[in-house]
């Protein structure tokens, strides 16, 4: 069992920039994945980048370039630092991590951007 916990969402206006933080109960090196998943409103949940045990990153074509995704496997945690937010990237922010036959989720962390 694996609890994630995330941290970080803030209101910000657009243009602005965000550092979310997710921190797991036990070490992230036996996660073969974690990522970040954005749900709006009345939306479905997205995926927003993952990262793998080697550190190899995927992001959403919406957030390429303006978005990057960290681990700090020391402390057990995944970073995703946004920048040049903009307003439809509103929504609760989920960790996600993936092992081989298992997925966990977070409770999330609701960021707002004002435009």
């Amino acid at each position: 069992q694996v609890q994630l916990v995330e941290s970080g969402g803030v209101l910000v206006q657009a243009g602005g920039s965000l550092r979310l933080s997710c921190v797991a109960s036990s070490s992230t090196l036996f996660i073969n994945s974690i990522g970040w998943y954005r749900q709006a409103p009345g939306k479905q949940r997205d995926m927003v980048a993952t990262i793998t045990l080697d550190s190899h990153a995927n992001y959403a074509d919406s957030g390429k370039g303006r978005f990057t995704i960290s681990r700090d496997d020391a402390k057990n945690t995944v970073y995703l630092q946004m920048n040049t937010l903009k307003p439809d990237e509103t929504g609760v922010y989920y960790c996600n991590a993936q092992q081989i036959s298992t997925e966990y989720w977070g409770q999330g962390t609701q960021v707002t951007v004002s435009s």
